[in-house]
Parts: C-alpha cells; structure tokens; sequence
C-alpha cells in the first residue's frame, strides 16, 4: 500500500513500505548513462522537482556525479535521513579502483581478495564493492543495495562474453555477505535486480533476511507479470526500471498510440502516463531523463489516477518485449553456458 507525505516543496509524495518497516519513495530518478550530467539532473531532480529517491549503479559510471548532486542538494538544506538512495553490486569491479581507499579494514578486505584471486566476484567482494560505492558517493549508508545480476562474469570479460567468460555465481556467498552489510549498518535494505522467479525461489531457500526489493524492467511493453506477482505474494517491493521503455531499444513507449491517446484524454504527458501506470500496478518507478522539465514532470503523478478502462488498456499493449536482455553482457550462443536470452532468463518469459 502506497503511503503519501509532503516534500519541502510541497509535493505530495508517496511511498511503499519495505519488509523492513523503512519506506521507499514511489518515484525515483534512474541515472543510467546520465554521465556528467548527473549531477545536474540529480540536483533538479531533489531541489526542484522534490524527489527523495535516486538510483544509481557502480556499472553506470555515474556514481561520483550522483554523490555530487546528492552533496549539492543536502548544501542546500536537505538532511541525508529525507533521501533513499540505492546502488548496485557489479560483478567485475576493477580492485585497482578501491586500492586507493584508505581505511585498514579496506587494506585487508583488498588484500583477501587479492590473495584469493577472486578478480571475479565472489564474497570476499561484496563489501570492498560498497565501500568503493559509499566513497564515491559520499555517503556513510546506502538505503538500498541491490545485486544488479545474479551472474559472475571474469574480470575482463568481452561483450558478447567469449568461452569462459561465464563463471559459476556463488548466490548463497554472496547474499551472506549482504546480509552482513545490513547487519552492521552500511546498508538499511538489501535486494536483488534482473532476477527471475526460479533464481528468486533459490534465494528464499536459504535467505535469512528476505529481499525487500527486487528491481525489473516493467512498462506496458514488457508487463513481466510473472515475476511481479511472485514477488507480490512473497511480500518483496517492486521497482520497476526502464518505466517509459527506450527509443533505442526498439520499445518506444513515449510515442505508443495508445500511450498516447490515454495522454492527451487526461491532459497528461506520455511520460507521467507510464510512471502512472507503474504505480497503480504497486511498483515504485524511476524513470530517467536529463531534461529538467522532464524530470519535474514525471513526478507529477500523485493528485490523480488513470481510469480502469484506460488502465486496462495500456495492460492490453501486444508485441511484449524487453528493452534490456542481457544478450551483449551474458550470451555466448556458442559455448554457453547462456546460449539464449531464453537461457538467461530460465526460460520464464
């Protein structure tokens, strides 16, 4: 159940409650490849448009211009408990990056995992990752750390990955050692993106703190109902990423016709449509965009509702597809061991 607030700016906010009792702000701004602009946009995004979520990832590249904008935004009075802020565990995080960080228990967390040889992921990475993460965002605690995918990838790896690229995840490992970073305060949540309900179902097996978030693609053009109502029935929030689909893609949601249509009836622009959308599915949403009008537009989705027939409609959208498949990062279609999309995904979709 959504739960709505006032921002400082008097934007009427709501939000989800996680498993954990802390709540997660309905709307987010995403910055993949924001680059050096995220800064900027991050800034709009809080100072401007009274957003209190933002979603970053390691693998954006973007997390020092993120931590940036967040210093901006607080400078200009906003304390760090108003914020939610969520970043991504990556798989081949480069150890060169975090030798610079100064702290003794970094020095030995490094240098465990250079004498285990894990240049891939394993656990012993999990927490250097995020304190590589929490420096270049200069923040003390993340509100949210996710495993931006379940799969472990050779330091150096090709796109498309080559033999040998793929290598065994050690899920258990790994979601022990998020558990620990919960435990000692680094980490308020954790959770899981890009799963499916098979890996989710793996994890729950021997999970002892559940997810409280698992972050999907989701818009009209990729519902993934699945996986949202296997989440539903197990009390884990949805994120959904991607909320306006991509021009590049191939999945140009912002210019679907009957995105369109439902629009111009409720006098809303396409792009507060599918966040709506998302949220009157029970998923938070983060859509990205650099555009400040844009980003202050999007937010604007909490004073109205989307009529069911409407609603219904933009749930019949045909031709179902994925923006993001993980083809380039993960499938090798000759030596495996994800020889398809269809394999990368356990064969759910």
């Amino acid at each position: 159940m959504a739960h709505a607030t006032f921002t400082s700016e008097g934007q009427n906010m709501e939000s989800f409650r996680l498993l954990s009792g802390h709540k997660i702000p309905a709307v987010g701004l995403g910055t993949w490849r924001s680059g050096s602009q995220a800064a900027h946009a991050v800034v709009t995004a809080i100072v401007e448009g009274g957003y209190r979520h933002i979603d970053t990832a390691w693998e954006y590249g973007d997390q020092r211009e993120v931590g940036q904008g967040i210093k901006r935004a607080m400078h200009a009075g906003l304390e760090r408990r108003d914020l939610f802020v969520t970043s991504k565990l990556w798989y081949t995080l480069i150890l060169r990056k975090m030798i610079n960080l100064s702290s003794p228990l970094m020095n030995v967390l490094v240098g465990t995992c250079l004498n285990k040889r894990c240049t891939e992921l394993s656990p012993e990475r999990v927490r250097p990752a995020l304190q590589n993460t929490l420096k270049e965002l200069q923040l003390e605690y993340l509100d949210l750390y996710l495993i931006h995918w379940p799969i472990r990838l050779r330091e150096g790896a090709s796109k498309p990955p080559k033999a040998g690229d793929v290598l065994d995840f050690d899920m258990e490992g790994v979601w022990r050692e998020m558990e620990n970073l919960s435990k000692d305060s680094l980490v308020r949540n954790i959770g899981v993106c890009n799963f499916t309900v098979t890996k989710l179902n793996k994890l729950l097996g021997f999970a002892e703190l559940i997810p409280a978030v698992c972050q999907m693609e989701m818009h009209p053009g990729w519902r993934n109902d699945r996986i949202l109502e296997f989440c539903k029935k197990n009390e884990i929030h949805v994120t959904a990423y991607s909320p306006l689909g991509s021009q590049e893609g191939g999945r140009d949601l912002i210019h679907d016709q009957t995105v369109d249509r439902i629009a111009k009836k409720l006098n809303k622009t396409p792009g507060q449509i599918l966040v709506k959308w998302g949220l009157q599915r029970g998923t938070s949403v983060i859509p990205k965009s650099l555009n400040p009008e844009r980003i202050k537009e999007n937010i604007k989705v909490f004073d109205w509702v989307i009529p069911e027939q409407d609603f219904q409609a933009l749930n019949s959208i045909t031709d179902q597809k994925r923006v993001i498949d993980g083809e380039d990062l993960f499938v090798n279609k000759t030596e495996g061991p994800f020889r398809s999309v269809a394999d990368l995904w356990d064969h759910e979709d």
